[in-house]
């Protein structure tokens, strides 16, 4: 429980958690201390030489502290409310939430899931910056050791059968049995991958002694499977038990970009990446032990060995803290020569790349904001775009770009019932059906229609039906790469080496790539399903032409025999047989 205090003076010379509010009682820092009148009381003196002290006091209108039992309480306990207040003048780290963990469950037959959300049942591992990648080593995992995949065990099901489960639910795997495989995959995930290696050689050992060759010859299979993804995915390094992170960080700014690289066994065997924001005048000592505190305090590997590329402040208070995490003593060590030192500095050079590639990004939505004249920065651009055939099964595609980057998840497709061909129409159609959902999704900062005027002026109509008006809105013409303004009668023109005009495109493009995929689709199943299958004469190929010519079967059936006969790979006998299908 929090006590809120008038002055600092009436502050107790204990550990615990400062809480600095505004005027308006938001929270705009958080900090720890070991004695809480001490480290308090050095914000009021009447001169300040840090201006990020300077700035928050200016902003400062009341003080609450909570007592903690020591200082490494508070450090735990300030990493929890940063999290969640994420307060405007702490250094605080990107909510990675969006990055998905893996998950043994707490079953009596444990599950490997993958999923976003955190709670207090099972083992997490992650998160992972790499979703397609995570999936893919679950799969392998899955098929691998053969666990359960099914929420409810109701008997044997097509796993079993086809040897990709040992079927607990049938009782062919004993409890104990199936905690051991489990036991393997934890391994795995802590980047232990020579002790399971040698824990199966030994269990193929001893099956082959007592004569079960065919256990064996699974474990052998096994061994060969994990050996050959070891050699493929990881990088060896040094032929040491090495378990360490490296951690460096690019040149200090608002925004700080840290990378952290994984060294299991000897071997790299990860790389990500993380953004630190609201770290403008702060010292980079002070930001790695922000990152350490926050990267650390929830769900993750704790490994042996931190490696930093400088001194961390109070480094002995977080050594302390991640070996009672850990369970044993844990090292942070600022390397001066060798593989280490080598390592840093390998991380510090993606880190400015990284770094390099985003202030690019950035330029692009500065640039775009200048040509276009924007109020704001458009973080979130949306694109959309109509794909049909003559009108025919027409389909409007709708995608989001986040900060100058694909944001997949909110992408979306929409049958368009407009009869066709009529592009504008279909258009308002498509605007009216996603604007309809504007109180379940975000506006976006722009959008971006794939056409010229008439599209646009279309557009224009549907925002303004649903007072959206404000939302800046453009046309991209394809031919010229005009783009087209509402209420201007001039299309202006962006130097064709610009980054906005190559985002422009790009969500054009995504857009369009979007909706002709999803037009595919429909037409492939409709091709797949069809009466044309019922005529004699009819084949895959015939029925693929005659729907590409004709569009749908409502055509077909009003189509002459001459002119089912001018399909390509068509005969009179095939054109008759068809006619006569639709006609008597």
């Amino acid at each position: 429980m929090s006590t809120k205090v008038t002055s600092p003076d009436n502050l107790p010379s204990k550990p615990g958690v400062y809480i600095m509010r505004d005027k308006n009682e938001e929270i705009i820092y958080i900090g720890k201390a070991k004695n809480l009148i001490n480290r308090v009381k050095s914000y009021f003196r009447p001169n300040l030489d840090r201006p990020k002290t300077k700035i928050l006091m200016d902003h400062f209108n009341s003080l609450e502290y909570i007592i903690t039992n020591s200082e490494k309480e508070a450090l735990i306990l300030e990493a929890n409310l940063i999290k969640k207040h994420k307060p405007t003048y702490n250094i605080r780290l990107k909510d990675d939430k969006r990055y998905p963990y893996v998950k043994i469950t707490d079953e009596k037959f444990s599950r490997l899931v993958i999923t976003r959300n955190i709670s207090k049942n099972g083992s997490y591992y992650g998160p992972f910056t790499d979703v397609g990648s995570v999936r893919k080593t679950v799969k392998f995992l899955k098929s691998l050791f053969k666990i359960r995949t099914c929420k409810n065990m109701n008997g044997p099901c097509l796993n079993s059968q086809i040897d990709l489960c040992y079927a607990p639910c049938d009782d062919k795997i004993s409890e104990e049995e199936y905690d051991t495989i489990i036991d393997k995959i934890d391994l795995f995930f802590q980047g232990k991958y020579s002790l399971i290696v040698k824990n199966l050689k030994k269990e193929m050992k001893t099956a082959a002694k007592n004569q079960k060759y065919e256990k064996a010859a699974v474990l052998r299979d096994q061994i060969s499977s994990i050996e050959d993804i070891m050699s493929k995915q990881f990088v060896d390094l040094v032929d040491d038990d090495a378990d360490q992170d490296i951690i460096a960080i690019s040149d200090n700014d608002e925004n700080v970009i840290i990378v952290v690289m994984s060294v299991r066994k000897g071997k790299i065997v990860g790389k990500d990446d993380f953004l630190m924001s609201g770290a403008l005048h702060n010292s980079r000592e002070e930001i790695v032990f922000a990152f350490i505190q926050q990267y650390y305090g929830y769900n993750r590997h704790i490994p042996k060995q931190i490696i930093v590329d400088q001194g961390v402040n109070d480094s002995e208070l977080l050594e302390d803290w991640l070996s009672d995490l850990r369970g044993n003593k844990v090292y942070i060590k600022v390397p001066e020569k060798g593989i280490k030192l080598r390592l840093v500095n390998m991380a510090k050079k993606n880190a400015e790349i990284i770094k390099h590639q985003k202030k690019k990004l950035d330029n692009s939505l500065i640039e775009l904001k200048k040509y276009l004249k924007l109020s704001n920065l458009p973080m979130v651009i949306e694109g959309y775009d109509i794909s049909n055939i003559s009108g025919k099964m027409a389909v409007g595609s709708k995608v989001s770009f986040f900060d100058g980057k694909p944001n997949k998840k909110k992408y979306k497709h929409f049958k368009i019932n407009t009869p066709g061909p009529n592009d504008f129409e279909m258009m308002k159609e498509l605007l009216d059906k996603r604007f309809k959902m504007i109180d379940v999704d975000e506006e976006p900062d722009l959008i971006v229609i794939d056409g010229g005027k008439g599209q646009l002026g279309m557009a224009c109509q549907v925002l303004e039906e649903y007072n959206l008006s404000h939302i800046p809105i453009i046309g991209l013409a394809k031919e010229f790469e005009e783009i087209y303004i509402p209420n201007s009668s001039r299309p202006l023109i962006i130097p064709k080496d610009s980054s906005a005009l190559h985002l422009l495109q790009q969500v054009r493009d995504e857009s369009h790539r979007f909706a002709i995929t999803y037009h595919r689709k429909l037409r492939s199943k409709k091709i797949t399903q069809s009466s044309l299958d019922n005529i004699k004469g009819i084949g895959k190929t015939r029925k693929r032409n005659i729907l590409k010519k004709f569009g749908d079967i409502d055509s077909v059936k009003n189509a002459s025999i001459e002119d089912l006969s001018k399909v390509k790979g068509m005969n009179s006998k095939v054109a008759e047989n068809v006619y006569d299908y639709y006609h008597k």
